[in-house]
């Protein structure tokens, strides 16, 4: 519980104390309900887990299924809005802003949610669907419709989304200073 005190410092910067952010943060009271939910899930007590998710959707505007998977360092900015499907998985360190959707398309049976791999970052609106899976250090932008998995590292922006590598991957493609045209390689050696 700490230590959530301490990824909401780090990645909150309006965050101004441990008090403010126990009574005024949704994404910390939609976690803690979650985790206790998602106890009475692995255990079958499938009406109890749901009722308990349905009054922490009430109280924070966070829809978090029970059967949802959830890692340490689990950061949710604002809340509103956002929803996470059963057979989501969320690994460490993941950051969502509010109105994003980890949800399904209606066509898969059995594992119908998308996964998010560690230090993962989803911005606002974003709409994740499908089982998928958003790779470790990526990043979708904000409003994104992600239908297709996005790789480390990269990021995925638009409708649909489209990835966009990392900057290293980007750099390949420049022109390096020793590929630069010859009018360009005369006018250094004259200066």
């Amino acid at each position: 519980m700490f230590k959530y005190f301490d990824v909401v410092r780090e990645r909150d910067p309006a965050a101004r104390s441990n008090l403010e952010i126990l009574l005024c943060y949704p994404g910390l009271h939609a976690l803690f309900f979650h985790r206790i939910a998602h106890f009475f899930h692995r255990h079958r007590w499938f009406l109890i887990a749901r009722l308990i998710s349905n009054f922490s959707r009430f109280m924070t505007g966070i829809e978090v299924h029970p059967g949802a998977t959830i890692g340490k360092g689990f950061f949710i900015d604002h809340g509103m809005g956002i929803v996470i499907g059963e057979t989501a998985e969320i690994g460490d360190n993941v950051t969502l802003f509010h109105g994003v959707t980890l949800g399904g398309t209606g066509k898969d049976q059995g594992k119908r949610h998308p996964t998010v791999s560690d230090n993962a970052v989803i911005g606002t609106g974003a709409k994740v669907l499908g089982p998928i899976t958003i790779g470790a250090y990526a990043k979708v932008g904000a409003n994104a419709v992600v239908l297709k998995d996005v790789p480390d590292h990269c990021s995925a922006v638009g409708i649909p989304a489209k990835i966009i590598p990392p900057p290293e991957e980007k750099a390949e493609h420049q022109i390096k200073p020793a590929q630069e045209p010859k009018p360009v390689q005369k006018i250094r050696s004259v200066v």
